[in-house]
């Protein structure tokens, strides 16, 4: 692929020649635009997915074929609305549009997916990416949502106009991936020939720095215009300038024409950004062709309820209880099914292998550690496909508009529930996520409280803390569920709590507000959603395979040596004389007070690798309590644990009192590593796990003492 003469990349981002070399497109486009499903479409499973460098913002990388059959290099980069970066996911859009960045080659050519039925809006980005002068396709996507509202977007007249491909397609439904396929196998690709008109106080300016960008910072003609307008357009110099600091000369060009306008009472920012809305409202004159009105549309009739200050709530409440009643529900069989298995193997196990240790690390530490684990599979995919569920509908942003109100009362908007919301699955993309919020200090108060959210690696200590506290033969499934919901409600008072706290005495400041886009409803996409599933489901089967394997075997290493004198020792005892009970007896005079022992105390220090390995390590600990002609599933030996004393260990009192244990404190190192690397610093890190898990013990201090006085 040729790229036109006076196209200039910088030095070190030459792509190579040849006709046998990969061109790289960049797809662009507006959050909810379907991008990212457009992108799945083309890549199918040929995708690399990763970090930036230097940032928590997703990297996804994926090759499709031309009609030739070469291959095209796809890098699918963050939503935005414009070029003017003000969070760090439109900053990654930019330096990779503008060749700044080292890890990433600069694209030689760009494909903006546009939602057609808010082409306006979306085209302001179109605007900005014509002025970098790059090859560019637009796909005009969600052709079927403009036509349900009533608009006909005539491609062609587009087309025209602009000077570049324009290609109606459905990603959702497939239609328009073999047109567009076609236009980006072409070898070459027309230029734009859309011009707009600068507003004449502005025009020298443009030109002047346009110069020095050139001459000064080495930057290419048609970038360092596009980076001229963006430095007229946002009064944050160094936030444009990103990484690449302007020189001296630049910014004193900038300085002087600032100080003229000032002087002149001239609003430059202004000026330019109406001059392109302008132009596109020309644009779109003889392009969007409207029919008659045919009243609200199925989306405004929707959020009439589901964004109601009252049925809004009761429905987001409905929601919520159905996907607990489905976990419990739904997930019974296969989850008897997986136990069934886990057991017949270990049974198998015992029943090829000679008895000795290595018969029981198997046993007792591989196959019960992991097995343990494994059997919550289902309900972590029923999860998973709500979560899919909710975002593919459009109903996630409608939980973030409700949500707005009542965040606002702790200092945050409803832009921070969403990276809240996430993390209900996983407070790892939950952070990540924080990347979309603008200012500072509700992005790192939105990171500091998302690890209260109940994550999908707390579900099995739940469903094993409710398994243990009430029999499943007396007590119906809707009474284990709203305990389970219980659980989530304290963790998302307990984040809202800590987030009114942190922005009233640590990060002070007014309540910001949230400019939001409602996505138009659209039905699910149920291949998505079972893709993202089954990504997540794997990703928990490698932990599994991987982490929890090698902490099970290290506990069994440490509940099994050193041996007891006494070859008659009871299993119990053998613990207690193990380097694991030497442990847990240190730990036990700090949480006692709770009602935990120093059995549940090494399932907490274990749990800090991941929360989920709790039950492992409960499999491990309290699986040799059963015999070999009768082995008890594992909630029947925690029920069946006492203390030296012979009262009852487990207690409802103290299943409770742990569920909240596991709601509070933080106990999961690869989101302590997330923030560490989000923030930039171990101060936030440390000050999390401080926090998290004083309060934890004192909450539970209070729960515990209290329960016992009261007769529990």
């Amino acid at each position: 692929m040729k790229l036109p003469d006076h196209i200039t990349l910088p030095a070190g981002k030459r792509p190579a020649k040849g006709p046998d070399r990969t061109p790289i497109y960049a797809m662009v486009g507006n959050p909810n635009c379907g991008k990212t499903t457009l992108f799945n479409a083309l890549t199918g499973l040929r995708q690399k997915v990763g970090n930036y460098p230097g940032v928590t913002v997703e990297k996804k990388i994926g090759i499709t074929y031309s009609q030739h059959g070469r291959p095209i290099q796809l890098i699918d980069l963050p939503g935005a609305y414009s070029l003017a970066a003000r969070s760090p996911d439109e900053a990654v859009l930019r330096d990779v549009l503008l060749g700044r960045r080292e890890d990433t080659p600069q694209p030689d050519r760009i494909i903006c997916v546009v939602d057609a039925s808010n082409l306006e809006r979306n085209l302001y980005l179109v605007h900005q990416l014509l002025d970098l002068g790059r090859p560019l396709i637009i796909a005009l996507n969600m052709m079927d949502m403009a036509a349900t509202a009533g608009m006909r977007i005539d491609a062609k007249a587009l087309e025209r106009s602009l000077g570049v491909p324009v290609i109606p397609c459905e990603a959702v439904n497939g239609r328009g991936l073999v047109e567009l396929k076609l236009a980006m196998s072409r070898i070459e690709l027309p230029l734009a020939r859309h011009r707009w008109d600068v507003p004449a106080a502005v025009a020298p300016a443009v030109a002047e720095l346009q110069a020095s960008l050139t001459g000064n910072d080495q930057r290419p003609p048609l970038v360092a215009r596009a980076e001229a307008l963006l430095l007229l357009t946002d009064f944050d110099t160094i936030r444009v300038a990103g990484s690449r600091p302007l020189s001296a000369r630049t910014l004193g060009v900038l300085a002087q024409w600032r100080e003229r306008w000032s002087a002149e009472k001239t609003d430059w920012s202004g000026a330019l950004i109406h001059s392109r809305y302008a132009a596109i409202n020309t644009l779109c004159t003889g392009v969007i062709l409207r029919g008659r009105d045919q009243g609200p549309s199925t989306s405004d009739r929707l959020d009439a309820v589901l964004c109601h200050s009252v049925w809004g709530w009761l429905v987001f409440a409905a929601i919520m209880a159905v996907m607990f009643f489905s976990i419990f529900s739904l997930a019974e069989y296969p989850m008897n099914w997986i136990d069934a298995h886990v057991a017949a193997l270990g049974t198998w196990v015992k029943g090829a292998m000679a008895p000795g240790d290595l018969r029981d690390l198997i046993t007792d530490g591989i196959i019960s550690g992991v097995g343990g684990i494994v059997v919550f599979l289902p309900q972590i995919l029923i999860l998973f496909f709500f979560v899919g569920l909710l975002e593919s509908t459009g109903y996630m942003a409608r939980a973030a508009f409700i949500m707005d109100r009542p965040m606002s009362k702790v200092g945050l908007n409803g832009r921070s529930f969403i990276p809240l919301l996430g993390s209900y699955a996983c407070a790892i993309p939950g952070i990540m996520a924080t990347r979309t919020i603008e200012n500072a200090k509700d992005r790192l108060v939105t990171i500091l409280v998302a690890p209260l959210m109940s994550c999908s690696a707390r579900l099995p200590v739940y469903l094993l803390m409710i398994a243990t506290l009430l029999p499943s033969t007396t007590v119906p499934t809707s009474t284990k569920a709203g305990i389970m919901l219980l659980m989530y409600a304290f963790g998302t008072l307990g984040a809202f709590g800590f987030a009114w706290l942190f922005k009233r005495y640590l990060f002070q400041g007014g309540v910001p507000h949230m400019i939001m886009e409602l996505p138009a409803y659209q039905p699910p996409r149920f291949k998505e959603i079972t893709r993202h599933m089954l990504e997540r489901g794997w990703l928990f089967l490698k932990n599994a395979g991987t982490i929890i394997l090698a902490i099970s075997i290290v506990l069994w290493f440490l509940t099994t040596y050193p041996k007891h004198p006494d070859p008659a020792a009871t299993p119990t005892e053998q613990i207690a004389h193990s380097f694991a009970g030497r442990t847990g007896h240190l730990l036990e005079p700090v949480i006692k007070p709770l009602g935990f022992d120093w059995r549940i105390g090494i399932g907490l220090v274990t749990s800090f690798a991941a929360r989920e390995v709790f039950v492992s390590s409960m499999g491990v600990i309290f699986g040799v309590e059963g015999t070999d002609n009768d082995p008890a599933p594992l909630r029947d030996a925690l029920r069946a644990a006492h203390w030296p004393s012979g009262a009852v260990l487990f207690t409802p009192l103290v299943c409770f009192t742990l569920m909240v244990y596991y709601v509070f404190a933080m106990q999961c190192m690869s989101t302590v590593a997330v923030v560490k690397r989000e923030t930039n610093s171990w101060r936030w890190p440390l000050f999390q796990i401080a926090y998290m898990t004083g309060t934890a013990w004192l909450v539970c201090f209070v729960i515990y003492q209290a329960g016992r006085a009261l007769g529990y």
